[in-house]
């Protein structure tokens, strides 16, 4: 007597009505969709499917939950706390080919786009009208996957996160239906938020088909500013007082010294290997050079080094490419490790501290973690470097992780400032929110009662 199917084996042949051959079992595409950009380990999905439309999202959903087949949603893959990794014998539901940017208003400053369009893309389309996509993490994330994470990076303290970003979704509920969760107006004041629920839901509620964002007009001028100094006390405490004195800095990074001697070795730039700032400035050209000036004023009484700025193009290019190539270049210091990346975020008036005590312990580790930080919102991460099949490396790496984050959430902080939770957040979540998780895991049940959406993560 044979075994009984498999969930997928009993989805499969209607999977393949629904998508012909863009439902794949190859090997190379179950390898790809089994990892991310996280040290966890990888595991292939049964199959990856690849919908064009919410209308074959439904029907993908719809057969999943016949056949009682978990799906897990794929982006770009760029995560980084096993967000997209399989349980043994899901689905993929490969986002990538919904890539249309559907509509871009102008006169409203908005656009929507399929959950499979990138932010470069968007932001190619959006150049030719003046206009541009603010939230930048760095990768080339798709938009779908940064709603569904709750994504920000270096231009938060300005523009906002995705949060602030997402005027409405288009979502697929457990059940094939499909939900709008919002008007597209710049408020609102009927009903429930659900706009906020699904974005960093992570795939656990529902599947985001389409995104409608808040976009910007191009300012008329643009500098980049480098700035080191000898400790980083002083670099986040220039940091902290521009902020405090509500000068609208675009971007204000932290490197510390072992990511700036990463980046300089990576990206082949010849910055002070010290703690340092790289800002941004936005707005009129008088502004951008006031802006400048009162920053690198700051910045003189926290006893920085040279204050360089630019409002070359191409120099500040540079310069966010090599900021933007962090993550490779502090694991270019180790060749062969994997990354264990933090992402506390604290209140502004407690980062000074958390970064000078978390730097204290990073000193003392035989680990390499180099720092890298979004100051201006308060948050911050250590990339530490181990080998994942060493248990006294791992070991040291969850030590070092689990004293970062119990210190921030004694600061009134959080886990996860941006990353999101995924695997690698799950235990925190407990001692940050208290009984709000209880009602969390109700709306979960409430809206996946067969828990097939994106099963173990965030909850």
């Amino acid at each position: 007597m044979g075994s009984p199917p498999s969930a997928f084996e009993r989805a499969a042949p209607r999977l393949r009505e629904i998508l012909g051959d863009r439902l794949s079992t190859v090997t190379a595409v179950l390898k790809h969709h089994g990892r991310d950009e996280s040290w966890h380990p990888a595991h292939p999905p049964a199959a990856v499917a690849f919908p064009v439309s919410t209308e074959e999202v439904v029907a993908v959903v719809r057969c999943c939950g016949e056949a009682r087949l978990p799906l897990v949603p794929f982006g770009a893959g760029t995560s980084v706390e096993g967000h997209v990794l399989p349980p043994e014998g899901a689905l993929s539901l490969d986002m990538s080919q919904m890539n249309r940017v559907l509509a871009i208003r102008p006169e409203d400053l908005d656009a929507t786009v399929e959950a499979g369009v990138t932010r470069h893309q968007l932001n190619r389309l959006l150049a030719d009208q003046g206009m541009f996509f603010a939230v930048d993490p760095g990768a080339e994330a798709t938009l779908g996957g940064m709603a569904a994470t709750r994504a920000s990076g270096t231009t938060a303290v300005r523009y906002g996160t995705m949060r602030d970003t997402v005027i409405a979704l288009r979502v697929v509920l457990a059940d094939g239906q499909v939900i709008d969760t919002g008007r597209r107006v710049r408020k609102s004041s009927t009903g429930y938020d659900l706009t906020r629920l699904f974005v960093g839901s992570e795939g656990t509620l529902g599947v985001i088909t389409e995104v409608t964002v808040r976009v910007f007009g191009l300012p008329e001028s643009m500098s980049a500013a480098v700035v080191s100094f000898a400790s980083i006390e002083q670099a986040v405490s220039t940091a902290m007082e521009t902020i405090q004195s509500g000068i609208p800095v675009a971007r204000i990074e932290l490197l510390d010294t072992t990511m700036v001697q990463a980046v300089n070795r990576y990206a082949g730039s010849e910055h002070a290997e010290q703690p340092t700032l790289f800002l941004e400035f936005h707005g009129s050209a008088a502004a951008v050079a006031e802006q400048s000036e009162e920053v690198g004023q700051i910045a003189a009484v926290h006893g920085a080094g040279d204050f360089r700025w630019t409002a070359a193009a191409t120099a500040r290019q540079e310069l966010w490419h090599a900021r933007h190539h962090a993550y490779y270049a502090a694991l270019a210091l180790r060749p062969g490790s994997r990354a264990w990346s933090t992402d506390v975020c604290v209140p502004l008036s407690r980062l000074v501290e958390c970064i000078a005590a978390t730097h204290r312990d990073l000193e003392s580790s035989f680990l390499p973690a180099p720092l890298v930080g979004h100051v201006g919102d308060g948050n911050f991460h250590c990339i530490i470097l181990f080998d994942p099949e060493n248990p006294g490396e791992r070991a040291e790496a969850e030590r070092l992780n689990r004293r970062l984050v119990s210190r921030a959430l004694d600061m009134e902080g959080t886990c996860s400032g941006e990353h999101g939770v995924g695997l690698g957040k799950r235990q925190f979540l407990q001692q940050e929110h208290g009984p709000a998780l209880l009602l969390m895991r109700r709306l979960k049940q409430n809206l996946d009662p067969q828990g097939l959406f994106n099963p173990g993560k965030l909850i």
